[in-house]
């Protein structure tokens, strides 16, 4: 099976794997029509007899180095073109999804991108990977339901430290607090991440949905909850200063001086 939706290609091989790879290379910036894309790439393999687990990847250097602040439209806007509301929804249609997903996290997840991979069931990294949820350090709040997903996966404190510093995270530290299930070499994540994805697919398909959905119960009520509360801090944050100066200074490659307004 080969198709295509969006800038996202599905191909399904023999083990059962079917890689969703992103193509807006080498920077991978994120946009709503790209989980779009995505979200219609899980629901239709959702309902391929033939596919028992979903690798994620990306074309390029990076996983996903987040929203493109270098110009347009997008220099104060995580959402690109359009509203949050509209991301949430596309967001919600990823949680959905009842196939595993294993992500391959090559250079930098950032920003939306670091939300995108904590969607993933597991994310396979590098010591060239680069993780940072850089929301505060632009003045926004953080998007995409990371209020669930990140505790989940790394614990509260650590996701609090993540969230509160916008600090970057070099692969083995990810690796240490849990946000990189496994770490390889430069170069062979994809084949890591789909060996991972392979091994999941070689499990009973029934129980193996039935365990994910018995691991996930409840969640897709509490990450719409987070998403709803994401949205509304942010569209008040989107009238600050501190956000103007915050998108200013990462442009200008310098630190950003904030001043509570």
């Amino acid at each position: 099976m080969e198709d295509r939706f969006g800038d996202v290609t599905v191909t399904l091989d023999d083990s059962f794997v079917a890689t969703v790879e992103m193509h807006r290379p080498p920077e991978n910036f994120f946009e709503v029509e790209v989980v779009r894309s995505l979200a219609d790439a899980y629901e239709a393999l959702d309902a391929e007899a033939d596919c028992r687990a979903i690798l994620l990847c990306a074309e390029g250097k990076h996983f996903c180095a987040g929203a493109n602040l270098g110009g347009g439209a997008r220099d104060t806007d995580p959402d690109a073109t359009e509203g949050p509301d509209q991301m949430d929804r596309e967001a919600m249609r990823l949680l959905g999804a009842g196939t595993p997903v294993v992500a391959a996290v090559q250079g930098a997840a950032i920003g939306a991108g670091f939300g995108l991979a904590c969607l993933a069931d597991f994310r396979v990294g590098c010591p060239a990977t680069r993780f940072a949820a850089n929301f505060a350090r632009l003045g926004y709040h953080h998007i995409l339901g990371l209020s669930i997903t990140l505790p989940a996966i790394v614990g509260q404190q650590h996701a609090l430290e993540l969230l509160y510093t916008g600090r970057r995270l070099k692969g083995d530290e990810a690796l240490a607090i849990g946000l990189c299930d496994h770490l390889v070499d430069d170069g062979a994540v994809r084949g890591a991440a789909h060996a991972l994805a392979a091994e999941i697919a070689a499990s009973a398909p029934l129980a193996v949905r039935s365990i994910r959905q018995t691991m996930r119960a409840g969640l897709a009520d509490r990450f719409r909850a987070a998403t709803e509360r994401e949205a509304e801090v942010q569209e008040v944050l989107e009238t600050t200063w501190d956000l103007t100066e915050g998108v200013r200074a990462a442009r200008e490659r310098r630190p950003p001086r904030f001043e509570a307004r």
